[in-house]
């Protein structure tokens, strides 16, 4: 098997079949969070759709998740007179149901059960509301920082990553950095990545990564991105600067052990077996690493 059928057959690993455990338990707590908002928020009428890592191609099994958004009419005030009521109001909705933990602009969904008390149900809530009645562009509520709204669209940000044309080296490079427990934001990273490879989307998949592994190497501090569903008014850059050292230094060492030991020490070894075993013998290259608990990473 040569480097890119082997890195083929890493991403075949990683995938969550439509028929796994982990997605139908994804999907039943979508239709449970989905009932509760509409029933609670029956008079406001909001949008719900769905998002995340699966509606973007760029699912692993090792870290996957589900953005809900919940956008309520431009012209509604049930829900709240401002974006922070909107947010603190679906907040308090869900937490009859679900332990939340308040991230930037999502509430992240947690299980109350004493007996799995904080499992995460990998879906994120994002309260908002719409500019106008195209339902398109919408603003949503930021609680750190100066900027309190944002303005965003997320079926843009699901086209730019589904269409990038590398979403097989962004599905790798997902998770050479969940497993290094770097703690970039996951949307930035994207973005970094479709960014690196806009001139490379045709080179084999190997190729690919050193390229960014490089890039991120040798650059002395991280390029401009943002967010392409508001290029003028989201600037993401800062989001990759915080953590350029972190990143730069891992693909330096990511790099010298490809030149040193191989693909293998990288992604570890690949072996004809079921896939739970297949995931196992994945997952024993990282057995050293420490990953942290999954923070919520933003969509906008």
């Amino acid at each position: 098997m040569n480097t890119n059928e082997y890195l083929q057959s890493v991403l075949k690993s990683q995938d969550l079949p439509d028929d796994s455990d982990e997605l139908k338990e994804l999907q039943s707590h979508r239709k449970d969070v989905e009932a509760l908002l509409r029933k609670h928020f029956a008079a406001s009428s909001p949008t719900i759709r769905y998002g995340g890592s699966r509606a973007k191609g760029t699912l692993i099994r090792e870290y996957y998740d589900l953005d809900a958004i919940c956008y309520f009419p431009h012209d509604d005030t049930a829900a709240g007179e401002t974006l922070e009521d909107i947010y603190n109001n679906v907040e308090k909705a869900l937490s009859t149901t679900y332990y939340v933990d308040r991230k930037t602009s999502a509430l992240r969904l947690k299980s109350r059960d004493p007996q799995s008390f904080a499992k995460d149900f990998h879906i994120d809530v994002v309260p908002g509301r719409f500019t106008d009645d195209k339902k398109a562009d919408a603003f949503i509520y930021q609680n750190a920082g100066d900027k309190k709204r944002l303005k965003t669209n997320f079926d843009v940000h699901i086209e730019h990553v589904n269409e990038s044309g590398v979403l097989d080296a962004i599905r790798l490079l997902k998770l050479w950095k969940v497993r290094r427990g770097l703690r970039v934001k996951q949307f930035a990273f994207e973005l970094l990545i479709i960014h690196l490879l806009a001139k490379k989307k045709n080179s084999p998949l190997s190729d690919q990564l050193q390229h960014v592994w490089t890039e991120l190497r040798d650059r002395s501090e991280a390029p401009a991105v943002a967010d392409p569903a508001n290029p003028t008014g989201n600037d993401l850059t800062s989001l990759l600067k915080a953590e350029w050292a972190s990143l730069s230094t891992t693909a330096g060492s990511t790099l010298a052990t490809i030149q040193s030991s191989g693909w293998e020490s990288v992604f570890g070894k690949v072996e004809e077996k079921t896939s739970a075993q297949k995931v196992a013998v994945l997952r024993s290259a990282a057995a050293a690493v420490t990953v942290p608990t999954r923070p919520w990473l933003p969509e906008v």
